[in-house]
């Protein structure tokens, strides 16, 4: 067995330098600038490249390194912590520089700060503190900044710190990027909606022809499913506490008993502009990021739902595709292709991002007794989900400008199906029969045995409706009643969007 294993294992190293015996490949793995792992990274980093300056691990540590300032200077400027020195609007403004010069060399020497720590948190710690004791060079001598190293962090858990980064850079990458580019969607759907509101077309349920409808009224309806979900997404709270290890601020009541700490405390985390939790273990307990996770991943599904339809009107002729707004080959076989790779790409990240959402859900709202660290890793990934989500966003919208409505393709498949009315036909029969007529009797089933499972044209079905012995303004509504002017109120319902 272990002469088993130790070859495959030799095998694996050969693979991965070369293909066969004799030949070595360049290690990828190796070459620089580092070649990205995930598509994300790579082939579309371009489309999501905006969540970077949120939900990368440099993001994270720039949050990180704000909170620490933030709470720094909160303590200075309360009077929570007796003894405490006043900082100058020179000395804040120095701090708030630490945060927003926060580039690319201050992320090499963090890095290499966390190689010694082995602990992130207490890497941006200690790189605060190094500014801290630099920073009468560029204040001034009299700063107090290099005497208050010790306030950094103090009564803080990391917790303390991760949650409150984490709450604000996924509302910001929420509210910043992936919520401006769905609300622009769900505006080129509405649109779309308005401007197809009077165009008939046959619908299919269970993939059958039935009743008429128009393609703005069932893109009013996908719209309208989007933006429900979007004013849930818009009005999330983002959640935060600074309470200590365990959330009872038992550090911060023994050292300094004189302080009302949750007054500091809910004063700190709504002045970041989140909502403060009272009640927590050591960590906050991330309830509030399943809420907006279940909520994104709930409208990726309604997308996925119009992706799929926008696919099958494709199919059926009722759009057609520019060939210049999708910029590529069809096929690369078959050149009369033009293949709806906008709604396929999409269907695919709206999966993977639903999945990793959802698993960020389920995962984050369970922490075993006062604290473990699931989180840690599972909270990585956040990006990765919303990133496939914002790129199925990109991909809609691009195949969506790319469409131009063929009428007329619906129009002959309209023509082709008067069978469609015959629900109009026997409901009118029993209002009429309400109404005090005679000879209405068993609608539903004479127009079953005439209509169903076979093709019926106008000649056919004025025909049926001449010989029903119908009230004559009846009939003559029927007689005038055609496949596409049997649409209801469906255009009129498309208003609804301006609700």
């Amino acid at each position: 067995m272990s002469e088993n294993l130790s070859s495959l294992s030799s095998a694996s190293t050969a693979g991965a330098a070369g293909a066969a015996p004799g030949r070595r490949r360049v290690s990828l793995a190796e070459l620089e600038p580092p070649i990205a792992l995930g598509p994300l990274d790579g082939r579309y980093r371009s489309v999501v490249a905006p969540l970077v300056d949120h939900l990368s691990e440099a993001a994270l540590n720039r949050a990180r390194l704000d909170v620490e300032v933030s709470w720094l200077i909160h303590l200075t400027t309360t009077g929570a912590l007796p003894g405490a020195p006043t900082l100058s609007d020179a000395d804040v403004a120095y701090l708030r520089g630490v945060v927003d010069s926060f580039g690319a060399a201050e992320i090499a020497e963090l890095a290499e700060i966390e190689r010694e720590t082995r602990h992130d948190v207490k890497a941006v710690e200690y790189f605060l503190k190094r500014r801290l004791a630099a920073a009468a060079g560029a204040v001034g001598p009299d700063s107090p900044l290099p005497a208050v190293g010790e306030i950094v962090h103090i009564f803080c858990t990391s917790e303390d710190v991760n949650n409150l980064s984490y709450a604000l850079t996924v509302r910001d990458a929420v509210r910043q990027v992936w919520l401006p580019a769905a609300l622009a969607l769900a505006g080129d759907l509405a649109d779309l909606a308005r401007q197809t509101a009077e165009v008939p077309m046959l619908s299919r349920t269970h993939g059958q022809t039935a009743t008429p409808t128009t393609l703005g009224k069932e893109l009013a309806v996908l719209a309208a499913r989007l933006r429900r979900q979007l004013r849930r997404v818009s009005t999330a709270e983002f959640m935060g506490k600074m309470n200590g290890a365990t959330g009872t601020y038992g550090a911060h009541a023994v050292s300094v008993p004189g302080t009302d700490w949750q007054a500091v405390s809910r004063s700190f985390v709504e002045g970041l502009g989140l909502t403060w939790n009272p009640l927590t273990t050591q960590i906050e307990p991330h309830d509030w990021q399943a809420e907006l996770y279940a909520d994104i991943s709930r409208f990726n599904r309604v997308l996925h739902n119009l992706c799929t339809d926008v696919w099958t009107y494709i199919s059926l002729g009722y759009f057609r595709q520019r060939l210049s707004a999708q910029g590529s080959t069809g096929s690369s076989t078959m050149p009369h292709k033009v293949n709806p790779i906008r709604f396929e790409n999409a269907e695919a990240n709206l999966e993977i991002s639903s999945a990793l959402l959802d698993t960020l859900g389920a995962t984050l709202v369970t922490s075993r007794l006062q604290r473990d660290l699931t989180d840690s890793t599972t909270q990585r990934n956040i990006g990765v989900a919303i990133g496939h989500s914002l790129l199925a966003l990109d991909n809609v919208r691009r195949g969506l400008a790319g469409l131009d409505v063929d009428a007329d393709a619906m129009q002959r498949d309209l023509d082709d199906s008067w069978e469609v009315l015959g629900e109009a036909v026997q409901s009118a029969m029993r209002a009429a029969s309400v109404a005090g007529a005679e000879g209405m009797a068993d609608p539903y089933e004479r127009l079953k045995e005439l209509t169903r499972g076979r093709r019926v044209d106008a000649e056919g079905m004025r025909a049926l409706i001449a010989g029903l012995g119908l009230p004559k303004d009846v009939e003559e509504r029927l007689l005038a009643l055609t496949p596409a002017t049997y649409t209801g109120l469906a255009a009129s319902l498309v208003t609804h969007l301006d609700d």
